[in-house]
């Protein structure tokens, strides 16, 4: 199959001939479409922070701002790289030693004492220096402290004197920047970050009955790293309201903060937990959107080295490539004979587990539709008022009745508890009302309970005494046949305390 390739920058695109068409045909689509995907690569993610730690940015254009570097040259020396450091600490060093040895052989020649140094009875300013080379070695032997005891300062020389006291001063300065300046590349616990390991992965699955996305983190050292705390940080592009685009926006990635989790103790391999909630900014990531997202997580740990007592910081970042959806880790911890062996073979190894490709707002829309009786509370505070009210005017007439009339009915709080029963539908259809449309159609279906329910308390409501009537004996329900019958049936000064108290 011939194809002819197109390059644009990084970005490989094929290009399929007819006779490459034609070769296509005879094979089945599925086989089709796989072959053309293996014959486009795909394009190369660009990261903001390497898997090593480093970070992809450089600063450009800076103008007359690079003066800034020379304000702080000690810090601009150190975080140069090795070679740059070591070429400038050989040069400053060959510089300083050649511009002194030029000085001794100036005096020596404004002196004469290169033609005279020969002569028995005349004292030089500095002994057996006839040339530079030979001034040059009497530098050296001074800034050294070697001290040979053949060339030697002598007291007829006040201006070789002075100079002696400039080198001396010149030489400790000189040594105390380049050695400190080579001590503090040496100690800084850059490679210590080297024996921090991250997985080259991290999974999303379900723990403790929640979506999680996790990666793993370990020291190779015996040596504890103080303080050990983590942070991760999500860059994803969007678009403000206002329009505003935000090329590289950072979102704070909760791994504990809240809860202490964060703080490590960092003595065997740890898997972090982010747990996926309304806060968090994979609230509505699923398996399938993940594929069409760009993201990148980059991962922060801090901590004290404990042989050196300075901070080192690792990092590390995972793409949307890099994170598997419904994988977990291998455990890599077993107990042996006396103490806990970890097997570092399986610190990237993950395996797959059933997790549901939904995401948690998917989900939990997806449970409030299997369950549409689990409504919000009612919101209208009116309405339980005048409930409440209500039921209160029936405890004080129930109570301004005589205790015979309370007997008769047998049901002292009968009335209160059917308005309980009214206030409670009255509720429960404002709760419907504040459903989706989806639930409050299910609600709304014929034969559910909650109707019944609504219908049953109507009834009660709308006969209320009938009910009443009913729960008396016979004998009682004889008596009464209705409202007018009872009041009949009772005798005159019964009759006369009812009318006093309700008029």
């Amino acid at each position: 199959m011939s194809a002819l390739r197109r390059k644009f920058g990084d970005d490989y695109q094929v290009v399929t001939t007819s006779s490459s068409s034609a070769g296509l045909q005879g094979q089945g689509p599925q086989q089709q479409q796989q072959q053309q995907q293996q014959l486009v690569p795909r394009k190369k993610r660009q990261r903001f922070v390497d898997k090593n730690g480093r970070c992809n940015v450089q600063h450009g254009n800076l103008g007359s701002e690079t003066s800034r570097y020379l304000s702080d040259l000690f810090t601009t020396l150190v975080d140069l790289k090795w070679r740059w450091n070591l070429f400038i600490f050989i040069l400053t060093y060959t510089v300083a030693w050649l511009f002194m040895a030029s000085m001794w052989w100036v005096i020596a020649y404004t002196r004469g004492d290169l033609n005279k140094a020969h002569v028995g009875n005349y004292t030089p300013c500095v002994a057996n220096v006839y040339n530079f080379p030979s001034a040059f070695l009497f530098f050296i032997e001074t800034e050294a402290t070697i001290g040979y005891g053949y060339r030697y300062i002598t007291d007829k020389c006040p201006e070789g004197i002075i100079l002696f006291l400039f080198q001396s001063i010149l030489g400790s300065i000189v040594d105390a920047f380049l050695i400190g300046c080579m001590f503090i590349k040496m100690s800084q616990p850059k490679k210590r970050a080297e024996t921090l390991m991250f997985s080259e992965h991290s999974v999303i699955s379900m723990r403790d009955g929640k979506l999680t996305l996790m990666f793993r983190v370990g020291n190779l050292r015996n040596s504890h790293m103080v303080s050990a705390q983590i942070r991760c940080k999500l860059l994803k592009s969007r678009q403000t309201p206002e329009g505003e685009f935000l090329p590289l926006d950072q979102l704070e990635l909760d791994v504990g903060f809240s809860t202490g989790a964060d703080q490590l103790f960092l003595v065997s391999p740890l898997t972090i937990c982010h747990v996926i909630d309304a806060k968090s900014p994979f609230y509505d990531l699923s398996q399938r959107s993940m594929q069409a997202e760009q993201f990148e997580i980059v991962v922060i740990l801090e901590g004290i080295v404990e042989t050196t007592g300075m901070t080192c910081q690792a990092r590390t970042s995972y793409t949307e490539d890099e994170v598997l959806w419904g994988h977990r880790f291998f455990p890599v911890i077993s107990l042996e004979e006396g103490f806990f062996k970890v097997d570092y073979s399986q610190f990237h190894a993950t395996f797959e587990v059933p997790t549901p490709p939904y995401s948690v707002k998917e989900q939990e829309e997806m449970l409030l539709m299997s369950s549409p009786l689990i409504a919000p509370a009612i919101t209208n505070t009116k309405e339980r008022h005048n409930s409440v009210e209500c039921l209160d005017g029936i405890d004080d007439i129930s109570t301004k009745l005589p205790s015979k009339l309370q007997k008769i009915t047998g049901r002292e709080d009968f009335p209160k508890k059917l308005l309980r029963m009214s206030s409670t539908t009255s509720e429960k259809a404002y709760s419907l009302g504040d459903l989706p449309m989806k639930l409050q159609r299910i609600s709304s279906v014929p034969g559910n309970s909650e109707e019944k329910l609504v219908s049953k308390t109507t009834k009660m409501l709308s006969d209320p005494m009938s009910q009443s009537v009913a729960d008396l004996p016979p004998k009682l329900q004889k008596m009464s046949g209705g409202t007018a019958r009872m009041e009949g049936n009772l005798p005159a000064k019964l009759r006369k305390m009812n009318s006093d108290r309700f008029t």
